[in-house]
């Protein structure tokens, strides 16, 4: 991970699936220093659906806060997108395709080089949290 610049964990859940889902990111350097967070409430949609709007919402802040040469590596612990977007598994539900394409669109934006990364549910705590907390409704915190 030392080559990397910057790190970015997002997570999404629904509780329901399909059901009330939240997105969430926090983009930190190597060294543990918070750079941004964010979350928000998506409706309704799958757990699928919210993983994807929260990489989705990362590389948007990316692209428009922090967008030079950097490397960064995602880390999220959905292991399926994880798969599908560095294409180990294609992508075949329509409705992820299309959050796939804006992805692809976004990172085709971006000056730097992402990577992605499947952990361990435990390594993403901060992202689980923000995503509670907005399906909560307790973000932004006050």
């Amino acid at each position: 991970m030392s080559d990397y610049l910057i790190k970015v964990n997002c997570d999404g859940g629904a509780r329901g699936n399909p059901g009330p889902a939240a997105s969430a990111f926090v983009v930190a350097d190597l060294g543990g220093g918070v750079l941004h967070q964010d979350a928000k409430a998506i409706g309704n949609a799958t757990n699928n659906v919210a993983e994807y709007t929260a990489v989705f919402m990362a590389l948007e802040w990316l692209v428009e806060n922090y967008n030079q040469p950097a490397r960064v590596l995602f880390l999220l612990d959905s292991e399926l997108v994880v798969r599908q977007l560095t294409g180990v598994y294609k992508v075949k539900n329509l409705g992820l395709a299309q959050i796939v394409f804006a992805i692809r669109q976004l990172e085709k934006k971006f000056l730097g080089a992402i990577h992605y990364q499947h952990v361990r549910r435990e390594q993403n705590k901060e992202a689980d949290c923000l995503v509670n907390l907005a399906l909560d409704k307790r973000w932004p915190l006050e």
